[in-house]
């Protein structure tokens, strides 16, 4: 039995784990994280993750004793190694559709994520317009994206290993899901957009999601650039602060 609690915010990264834990159809406890207090750098915080960063997550482990885990990655690999005994959302250790699961997941964590999140920053929250490092950022997410629209094209089951949704399917997908609000156009990817919609009509998804607060996937379609500037205007000021702090 599973004694997890989840310590999380509404961010790509954060919803990564939620919707494994519904997938898997694990009990747990979320505790929401308010970045724009900067509640992840509270001493009580960092002795679940010294990096200060969401998500986190304790369990009770084989003996008896309480472990921590930090990284998303690594908090969805210990899941599925630990609970997702049928395979629901992976595959037999050792077998080749485990490596290639494997592969997909550090290609999130080391690609994607930080790409893409370099992309967001510079467009939507940094001072000053810098528009070698927006191009620089926006390209590679764009060249990203054609990776992953390129292995669902070969795809016969409509995800990106073997015959099922796995982890590195939800690994991927709070990324490609704020694709509009960061400033890449999806519909010059047809195959991945069709992913994502595709991802949003598991019940596991549609529920991990909005852990801790409401997933805004659908109202962000409607929203102009102009109106997506204003809506983020006040997350620019507790970033631009927390920066400051950090950098000391």
């Amino acid at each position: 039995m599973s004694d997890i609690t989840v310590y999380t915010a509404q961010t790509p990264n954060g919803v990564k784990v939620t919707i494994l834990l519904e997938e898997l159809g694990l009990p747990y406890k979320a505790i929401p994280v308010d970045l724009s207090k900067s509640t992840q750098k509270e001493p009580w915080f960092l002795e679940i993750n010294p990096n200060g960063r969401i998500p986190a997550m304790t369990d009770t482990f084989s003996d008896g004793k309480q472990i921590r885990l930090f990284e998303s990655g690594a908090m969805m690999q210990y899941l599925t190694d630990r609970y997702d005994t049928e395979h629901k959302v992976s595959y037999p250790k050792g077998s080749r559709e485990y490596y290639e699961v494997n592969n997909w997941l550090m290609w999130q964590m080391g690609g994607l994520g930080p790409m893409q999140g370099q992309f967001a920053h510079f467009n939507l929250y940094a001072p000053e317009k810098i528009e070698y490092g927006i191009n620089r950022y926006k390209n590679e997410t764009r060249r990203l994206y054609r990776t992953m629209e390129t292995q669902l094209k070969s795809s016969t089951s409509g995800y990106l290993v073997g015959d099922r949704c796995t982890v590195a399917d939800i690994a991927c997908w709070g990324w490609v899901a704020v694709a509009k609000m960061s400033g890449i156009d999806i519909t010059e990817f047809p195959v991945l957009d069709q992913w994502v919609k595709r991802m949003l009509e598991r019940p596991g998804v549609e529920k991990g999601r909005h852990v801790p607060t409401k997933h805004g996937y659908e109202a962000m379609q409607t929203l102009s650039r102009e109106q997506v500037d204003e809506l983020l205007t006040g997350n620019k000021k507790w970033i631009q602060e927390s920066m400051k702090e950090e950098a000391k």
